[in-house]
């Protein structure tokens, strides 16, 4: 488990400090103030490797610089066996272009698993990803983590020198249906339960072709409509969910393969990374895709390992959606806003633990703290607003709005809100006066 992070002179904040909460972390913020930084920063401290040291075919997941050398540094927490608490502080060196710290292999953290926006994925499992041990020459050392760009989740992923690393979704997804064993009949139960609520459930259906030159057998899920459709010609959200179906699958089934030829016990933590786990999906979807996961993570690793999520959202529909289960003991909310800075000269960027509070409705969660709209509203009818209660208050406090203004007004409102929006009420009653006196 990652229980704390400091970082100092390292990304859009000066200085950042986060506790996480033990089961779900919720991380908001506008576009560019680190949110995307902060998973990659959370994942390196937990397995030593920037997601694109390990695969060149990323688009992200670069190693993170200091905006000082002298001054930056990366310090964290992380829970690992028996509650221990172990902790590191890692300064950069300019002349490695590295972060260094403690030698050797990572502190085992469990299994860590990261879902990057653009649909990439990265696995450290701690059967298969440890460094062998410093010295043995004759035996090569263990692939650091399993990076995936986003086609090689479909496709399998290819290490030179080690070879085949992964068959990819098509093809182990074909075999594991044609085995019809444990996997595959795991795979329906992830699939089943990630499924929308009040729509048909994600179900495979027969094998496909879609080229003459593709002699592979695809993949399908039965819809609706009855129509079989193969999984590579799927909707993006489909293929979201249905890759992190089949990622969670594979991870769990591989560590418990590789756990049971070392002879050692299955992790009792899994970490889970999550970039904007409500990309590409319908509002159906986002209501319920964090509670999803959290009852699919746990129900494959079982009664015995402890889950903990951090995810990163632009959606209030999933912070809305979590209301019913939050607790705050075991999971927290945390917000990147862009705030003065002491002296009022500048902007900066603060991150902060926000105090979650149940609003119900999502336009609520759009006006809050989260997501700081001035109405849920459009831009249009947000400056309209904005004008007619500046003028209601001057008319409330009995100064004059000229008639021509309170036209503009009327007109704007009439353009931007709907005929039965119950600011109507409001309008017409502050207008009551004015059109009395005419």
């Amino acid at each position: 488990m990652l229980k704390e992070l400091k970082l100092n002179k390292v990304g859009p904040c000066e200085a950042l400090e986060a506790h996480f909460a033990p089961r779900l972390n919720l991380i908001t913020g506008d576009n560019g103030l680190g949110k995307s930084f902060l998973l990659d920063i959370a994942w390196w401290a937990l397995t030593r490797r920037w997601p694109r040291d390990l695969n060149k075919a990323l688009v992200s997941g670069y190693g993170a610089r200091p905006t000082s050398a002298k001054e930056g540094s990366i310090e964290f927490s992380v829970e690992g066996k028996a509650n221990k608490d172990v902790r590191y502080r890692s300064t950069f060196s300019p002349s490695d272009e590295a972060w260094t710290g403690k030698a050797g292999r990572p502190y085992n953290p469990g299994l860590v698993l990261y879902a990057m926006a653009d649909g990439g994925f990265a696995l450290w499992d701690p059967a298969r990803n440890y460094w062998k041990q410093k010295g043995n020459t004759d035996v090569q050392e263990r692939i650091p983590a399993y990076v995936f760009g986003p086609h090689e989740v479909w496709d399998g992923l290819y290490d030179p020198e080690r070879g085949q690393l992964c068959n990819g979704l098509v093809n182990d997804w074909a075999g594991w249906q044609k085995e019809n064993g444990p996997a595959f009949q795991m795979l329906c139960d992830v699939l089943r339960r990630l499924s929308p609520p009040g729509q048909a459930e994600l179900k495979p259906g027969p094998f496909a072709r879609i080229s003459l030159d593709d002699v592979r057998d695809i993949p399908t899920l039965v819809t609706p409509y009855g129509k079989p459709v193969p999984v590579l010609h799927a909707s993006s959200g489909v293929r979201r969910v249905v890759a992190l179906a089949y990622l969670l699958v594979w991870a769990w089934q591989e560590h418990q393969e590789a756990s049971a030829l070392l002879e050692q016990a299955i992790t009792p933590q899994v970490v889970f990374l999550i970039d904007e786990i409500e990309a590409h999906l319908h509002p159906r979807w986002q209501r319920s895709i964090v509670s999803a996961l959290l009852d699919v993570t746990q129900a494959l690793a079982q009664t015995y390992a402890q889950v903990q999520l951090i995810v990163a959202t632009h959606s209030p529909l999933v912070l809305a959606a979590v209301e019913p289960q939050f607790n705050g003991d075991l999971d927290a909310w945390f917000d990147l806003d862009m705030v003065k800075n002491e002296e009022g000269t500048a902007e900066q960027v603060l991150f902060q633990r926000r105090h979650y509070v149940r609003l119900g409705d999502v336009s609520r969660w759009l006006v809050s703290e989260a997501f700081d709209l001035g109405a849920p509203t459009s831009l249009q009818a947000e400056q309209a607003l904005h004008d007619a209660r500046e003028a209601m208050g001057c008319l409330g406090r009995g100064q004059a709005v000229a008639a021509d203004r309170l036209a503009k007004i009327e007109q704007a409102l009439h353009a931007s809100l709907a005929d039965i929006d119950p600011f109507w009420a409001l309008w017409r009653y502050a207008l009551a006066p004015a059109e009395t006196a005419k």
